[in-house]
């Protein structure tokens, strides 16, 4: 654990041992006071940016962000460390019993926040940017370590893949979601953040990253068809082969259809008490303006409708 999270966790220990179950020993509102949240690494550019609209708009407010893996931030949700957090994934019924026995006065609740995906992306000489789910499932089991596996005509040679943490969503996505549980390869490599991962597959020809897609969005492109230029972004495909047809990009409009084959949503999960400042920016997050800010980053916003307009891709 490094130390800006140790800290953080002496100064969560320190709020949560003022906090009870009864609300009048409470001195926050909904705008104001402390307030710690934990959040996915995979998304700590969309959380920060909330945090950083909501302390404007609430000048007495103040949030304190922690940044980890999924496994540590549903463990400080079940310790009763923090009571508000930002998951790939909803609370198991296991989990929300762990919760109401610290205290019984709390209803663990969650709302759907985003739609997400997973990306994969290789170094801007990889030409290799199609890939099937059939293929995929291979290269996380070790079943295929080459590129020229493959596509026979590619010169990248073995495949490094990269995630962010080995207790990431982004693990369990694949583990559940692509290997169906099945043991991934004792070659797979973890880093220690998403930006770690974007900037090791930069300058890795023969890497393949696994990064959440709000990391790869291009700030300067209102369009959202564009990504990160550093790296190359892969087109999956549901079916086997993959083909340039039936291959799909990680673009908000494929994740709102759920074309694209590595979809999931993003759980805002409150396990405090209404009228509190972790409930009060948990509103704020699925209000307007916070989902406003989930569509800049490249997601779907949860709780907005959405209008897709279909173009034709030059290739």
């Amino acid at each position: 654990m490094n130390r800006a999270l140790t800290f953080l966790l002496i100064v969560v220990l320190g709020i949560s041992c003022q906090w009870s179950g009864k609300r009048g020993t409470r001195t926050d509102t909904a705008t104001s006071g402390v307030a710690v949240l934990v959040a996915d690494d995979c998304f700590g550019n969309i959380v920060q940016e909330e945090v950083n609209v909501f302390e404007t708009l609430n000048q007495k407010a103040s949030l304190l962000t922690i940044f980890t893996s999924e496994t540590e931030a549903i463990n400080l949700l079940l310790r009763d460390s923090i009571r508000l957090a930002i998951l790939a994934r909803e609370l198991t019924e296991a989990e929300v019993q762990t919760i109401q026995t610290h205290n019984p006065h709390l209803t663990p609740r969650s709302q759907r926040l985003a739609i997400d995906g997973i990306a994969l992306i290789v170094h801007p000489s990889n030409n290799d940017s199609l890939v099937s789910v059939d293929d995929l499932h291979k290269i996380m089991t070790g079943q295929m370590t080459t590129w020229s596996a493959l596509n026979p005509a590619s010169r990248q040679g073995k495949i490094t893949v990269v995630f962010d943490n080995p207790n990431s969503s982004t693990v369990r996505f694949i583990r559940d979601s692509i290997c169906k549980g099945a043991t991934l390869s004792n070659d797979l490599r973890s880093m220690t953040d998403n930006v770690s991962v974007l900037d090791y597959v930069a300058r890795t020809p023969n890497a393949l990253g696994v990064i959440g897609v709000n990391w790869i969005n291009n700030p300067n492109d209102s369009t959202q068809l564009s990504f990160n230029q550093k790296v190359r972004v892969m087109e999956v495909s549901r079916t086997h082969p993959a083909t340039r047809a039936s291959s799909y990009k990680p673009y908000p409009a494929y994740l709102a259809l759920h074309h694209y084959p590595l979809t999931r949503e993003v759980y805002v999960v409150l396990t405090d008490l209404r009228g509190t400042l972790p409930a009060g920016f948990m509103h704020f997050m699925l209000g307007d303006r916070g989902q406003r800010i989930v569509l800049k980053s490249g997601l779907v916003p949860a709780t907005r409708p959405l209008r897709t307009i279909q173009t034709k891709e030059k290739f």
